[in-house]
């Protein structure tokens, strides 16, 4: 009751604000007109294994060259944009700038991508190192964002990071599968919770998949069923242009 009552009080000091530049914002978790407008919303026409945007409408089924090439591992990597300045922004302030409300946000955009028969949602994890000097794991509170709006059980130890990795900031896609390989995996005691059920891998921004691939081959070797990935954004090659 005093919160209802206080509310409008809160709302005059603390409007709401655009979670891509700072300008007020009609409620919470809302972009102004021009950051909205700006973002790119991700969807088909897509490849049919990696959902990498096509330009064109492929026939049902169809695969992109470089996953015919090497089929993936993983279901499918979906994410709510493209990678750009709001989208950028949104990601630092949430991972870098303490903007742990800025989890929901992504959620929120993020949750049309869920399928309605996913098991379980698994954040990628930080080491311990960085997750105590960070004080949050961000892909964790997306992932427990993700599961207050859908339902979906989240299991944030279902999967460790053993060991420290070096930033992958600026890192070729060969170096960052070189540095994540082997870094991740399935405890002992998660390997039920893990064996035989559809699983989704949640992130913030999906890159070169070096760190994803890394997980994903962590879940299946602990019996996952399938994997998939979804992430706030997603940076994009010249071919998916």
């Amino acid at each position: 009751m005093l919160a209802k009552l206080l509310q409008p009080v809160i709302s005059l000091a603390l409007p709401p604000r655009c979670a891509g530049c700072g300008a007020i914002a009609d409620d919470d978790h809302r972009f102004c007109a021009t950051c909205w407008g700006s973002l790119r919303f991700l969807g088909p026409p897509w490849c049919a294994a990696c959902h990498a945007p096509l330009s064109y409408e492929p026939a049902p089924g169809t695969w992109c060259a470089p996953c015919l090439q090497a089929p993936p591992r993983h279901g499918g990597i979906d994410a709510a944009v493209a990678y750009g300045e709001v989208a950028r922004a949104v990601a630092l302030r949430l991972k870098y700038g303490g903007r742990a409300a800025f989890a929901e946000t992504a959620a929120r955009l993020m949750a049309r991508h869920l399928a309605a028969d996913v098991d379980l949602l698994v954040p990628v994890p930080l080491h311990r190192w960085r997750l105590w000097s960070r004080g949050y794991n961000q892909a964790g509170l997306i992932a427990t964002a993700l599961a207050r709006l859908s339902g979906v059980r989240v299991d944030a130890q279902a999967l460790v990071r053993h060991r420290a990795t070096q930033a992958l900031r600026g890192a070729s896609g060969a170096e960052r599968r070189r540095v994540v390989r082997g870094a991740f995996a399935v405890p002992p005691g998660a390997r039920a919770r893990v064996a035989g059920k559809r699983i989704v891998l949640i992130d913030d921004v999906y890159t070169s998949g070096a760190t994803t691939d890394a997980c994903i081959a962590a879940l299946r070797s602990a019996g996952a069923a399938h994997v998939a990935v979804l992430c706030w954004a997603r940076v994009l090659s010249d071919r998916d242009d």
